[in-house]
């Protein structure tokens, strides 16, 4: 994870560096490698727990919905509804993380997760399912949103993109670990009394809850608290992140309410809620899906999951790289959202089961492919108090996918008796999507000179 390497790509000055200007760059390098090495991996960790918490359910659906005789419908609603109480706690929370401070407002999200997390062991009726999946969701609200925050109070913008998706590539690869540890997992069921997947629940549920404690140690709120950095190096760190801040279309001036009602805020929040509708409707049924495609045990189910999200880990670290190196970034987010929907609509008519788990991989790898250049977008004109506040209010628009896609995949299997026309209803959010990037960017780069209007033509 560390930036070495890349780090000549953001700091080199053209032409032959004085000096001053080689020293400079050393310890701009330095900065950026310790940050890497020291940050990433522990944030890395703690979302892709995160990640796991929130959708282990689809592997504990497997038995869950026949023991408990929930319905696909009863089990899409529940499934969704821990997205809606991350939406209305998703500003809340982040302006609790300004108050607090990075680090203890992040270890305490994982804590109460974590024990949430593992509290849906006690789960008996939909009621039950519903109420926890709700104060789930309440607890682990502004966890995303923070991380992101933190990272542009370390990373210069240019470098973002990487950032992100160094940390962010958690995610698929917390795809691997489930899939690899689901099929053990449920066949612990009988075991003190209790069932496979109840099992699941408690043995990934408590690991988020501990690892709060690392959350803890390991994260100082900001440079000027690390003990690790030279004041060299946190003088140029303070540097940079001071000039994009100065540019920034939304800076350190900007009030909080300016920040919500940026119409750039709510364009960005609408592109993640439509790729993010599709990519939740796919997760929560995605092992339904296989199974039901391939035949296969729960074992070899999650195998088959676990390879899926090594291809996406590798397509988000390659196309986040590509972006930053080339500083373009509607491209990197647009063709993944087409790549999308061509696969949700391949997988609804193919009759080989070999062409759907392709068409499903392709489609899960373009989605983590786009993660890391759109993510840097928003980073391009917002900063300080604006950021905290303007990224919640883009996290709490997209959470609302969450509770659409699994809906959507969930009522469709009931009415049709198949996963069919659930995808195809997928195309379309993966096109709006695409649509929106454009729309976005374009209105970016018109941006007039001024404050802000160099980076601006770096989004693009």
């Amino acid at each position: 994870m560390a930036a070495a390497g890349s780090a000549h790509e953001v700091y080199v000055t053209p032409g032959a560096p004085t000096d001053e200007e080689s020293r400079l760059n050393q310890i701009g390098e330095s900065a950026i490698r310790k940050a890497s090495l020291r940050l990433l991996p522990v944030i890395a960790v703690g979302y892709g727990l995160s990640y796991m918490d929130r959708i282990n359910i689809s592997f504990a659906s497997l038995q869950m919905n026949r023991d408990l005789h929930f319905s696909a419908s009863v089990y899409g609603f529940g499934a969704g509804l821990f997205f809606i109480g991350y939406a209305l706690c998703e500003v809340p929370s982040n302006l609790m993380l300004l108050r607090f401070g990075a680090k203890r407002w992040l270890a305490r999200i994982m804590f109460t997760w974590g024990l949430l997390a593992a509290a849906m062991l006690f789960v008996r009726t939909p009621l039950e399912f519903n109420v926890l999946r709700f104060l789930l969701g309440m607890a682990e609200a502004g966890f995303y949103p923070g991380v992101i925050y933190y990272l542009m109070l370390w990373f210069p913008a240019r470098m973002r993109a990487r950032a992100v998706s160094r940390f962010y590539v958690s995610l698929p690869l917390s795809s691997v670990v489930m899939g690899s540890v689901a099929g053990w997992l449920l066949g612990l069921g009988g075991k003190f009394g209790l069932s496979g997947w109840q099992w699941l629940f408690l043995l990934e549920g408590l690991p988020a809850a501990a690892f709060s404690l690392v959350i803890l140690k390991m994260l100082p709120d900001n440079p000027a608290k690390a003990a690790w950095l030279t004041s060299d190096e946190k003088a140029w760190l303070q540097g940079q992140l001071k000039t994009d801040g100065e540019k920034a279309h939304l800076g350190h001036n900007a009030g909080v309410a300016q920040a919500l009602l940026e119409p750039k805020v709510w364009m960005i929040g609408a592109y993640f809620f439509f790729a993010l509708t599709t990519s939740y409707a796919y997760s929560f049924s995605a092992p339904a899906i296989l199974q039901g495609v391939t035949g296969w045990s729960v074992t070899n189910v999650g195998y088959l999951v676990a390879c899926i999200g090594l291809a996406g880990a590798a397509g988000m670290l390659l196309n986040s790289a590509h972006s930053d190196r080339s500083g373009e970034r509607a491209l990197h987010c647009i063709v993944p959202c087409m790549v999308m929907a061509a696969g949700f609509l391949t997988a609804s008519y193919a009759k080989e089961p070999w062409l759907v788990v392709v068409a499903l991989a392709a489609s899960f790898t373009a989605f983590m492919s786009m993660l890391g250049p759109s993510n840097a977008v928003p980073m391009q004109f917002l900063a300080g108090r604006a950021a905290a506040a303007g990224l919640a209010a883009m996290n709490t628009i997209t959470m609302f996918a969450g509770f659409v896609g699994p809906n959507w995949m969930g009522v469709m299997k009931d009415r049709t008796g198949s996963y069919d026309v659930g995808m195809r209803g997928l195309v379309l959010p993966s096109l709006l999507a695409a649509g929106t990037m454009y729309l976005l960017t374009r209105n970016l780069a018109r941006r007039p000179v001024g404050a802000g209007a160099e980076l601006a033509e770096e989004v693009v």
